[in-house]
């Protein structure tokens, strides 16, 4: 067979087809929903490739087939984001573990790390991970794992990737690149060793499925991923992989439009009085601010609908605190009460900036006289 020629992202996600239906010429995959596998005959080759849908299923196997190539590594999937985050925490850690992760990472991980993974002896380390000497001085050779999100999530800083993989000191580095995507990011190829997503945001990308993955290029860790997939059972079923593919087909197109709609959001809301810490990464569709009446605005805003989650074609906006933070309790301390997290959808960005610009008005905002110039998107990271 002749060697494939290298393909751009765009091009291998529209041309992914995974298990070739050569029954009836199918294009679109077709869905095996089958719990388990008649075993009476076996093909001369060997075992069948599949004998109970806990363990593996073929709808399973093409999605991780298609994450790990994006992504450059092998990939594991999940039944959730959370399910893949603590099958990451789970494959590296001990009860002797020490881990180092950002004070403002996602409120989901916090309290895995804080309240549950703690209760068997691991301890942890939040930092402000964008001070690279300061994840330096954390890092110890009793640190089994560094955790990092680029960008953090909800406040949207950047994090150097690359130079915190030259500083692990052996330490596993896992970053969750939900965000960025590989459309942006490729952690693998930065010097980490594990990339988290959950797949329920820009991956699957139509807010309709849970799930999560984990990638790496560690034959030994993607090992123990799968040991631990099947040992659990946290699983997405294959309707969920079904789902989640469509969705990967066009990942490429939704995320440049996300980041547009982003884009103009951000240099709207740098243009308005009384808003301040804007941060934008400079690409996918992820914005953040502080506004002194931050549950006012989202009960303001229309299109922008106020829910938890990202990443879907409709913009989404969201108040940490209330309805994240509060969960946590006293050792919950990096949302401030006026934080605000946009999910710039696929909507025309005029639309979204007039919603906001409608918003603002009514809680009593209004725009400076200066217009802010419009930030442009970045290349890829």
């Amino acid at each position: 067979m002749q060697a494939k020629e290298p393909q751009s992202l765009a091009t291998t996600v529209a041309q992914w087809d995974g298990h070739r239906d050569h029954d009836y010429g199918s294009v679109v995959n077709p869905i095996y929903l089958t719990t388990t596998y008649d075993q009476s005959r076996q093909p001369a080759d060997g075992a069948r490739p599949f004998d109970y849908s806990r363990t593996s299923n073929p709808n399973r196997v093409d999605l991780e087939d298609i994450l790990g190539r994006l992504e450059g590594g092998m990939a594991c999937l999940y039944s959730s984001g959370m399910a893949a985050v603590h099958a990451a925490f789970q494959a590296v850690c001990t009860n002797a573990s020490h881990v180092v992760l950002p004070h403002d990472a996602y409120s989901g991980t916090l309290r895995l790390v804080l309240e549950e993974l703690a209760r068997f002896g691991v301890t942890h380390s939040l930092i402000d991970m964008s001070d690279v000497a300061l994840v330096e001085r954390e890092v110890t050779n009793a640190t089994t794992l560094i955790w990092v999100e680029h960008p953090t999530n909800p406040g949207l800083r950047s994090v150097d990737v690359r130079s915190i993989a030259g500083i692990k000191k052996g330490a596993v580095l896992a970053v969750d690149n939900t965000i960025a995507t590989p459309v942006y990011q490729r952690p693998l190829e930065l010097g980490a060793d594990l990339v988290v997503h959950s797949t329920s945001k820009y991956l699957s990308g139509h807010s309709d499925v849970i799930g999560g993955c984990v990638v790496t290029s560690s034959s030994e860790l993607n090992a123990r991923l799968h040991v631990i997939q099947n040992s659990f059972g946290s699983v997405p079923s294959p309707v969920d992989c079904f789902l989640t593919g469509r969705g990967l087909k066009t990942l490429h197109l939704r995320m440049s439009a996300h980041t547009r709609s982003a884009a103009a959001v951000t240099a709207f809301l740098e243009s308005v009085e009384g808003i301040s810490d804007v941060n934008w990464p400079g690409f996918s569709g992820m914005v953040s601010f502080r506004c002194p009446s931050a549950d006012a605005l989202a009960d303001a805003l229309t299109l922008f609908r106020s829910a938890t989650s990202l990443g879907g074609v409709e913009s989404l906006v969201k108040v940490p605190w209330s309805m994240s933070g509060n969960m946590m309790g006293a050792a919950f301390k990096a949302y401030p009460a006026d934080t605000v997290r946009l999910s710039c959808g696929i909507e025309d960005p005029d639309d979204l900036v007039r919603d906001l610009d409608r918003a603002f008005n009514l809680i009593g905002l209004t725009k400076r006289h200066r217009t802010a110039a419009r930030p442009t998107p970045e290349a890829h990271s």
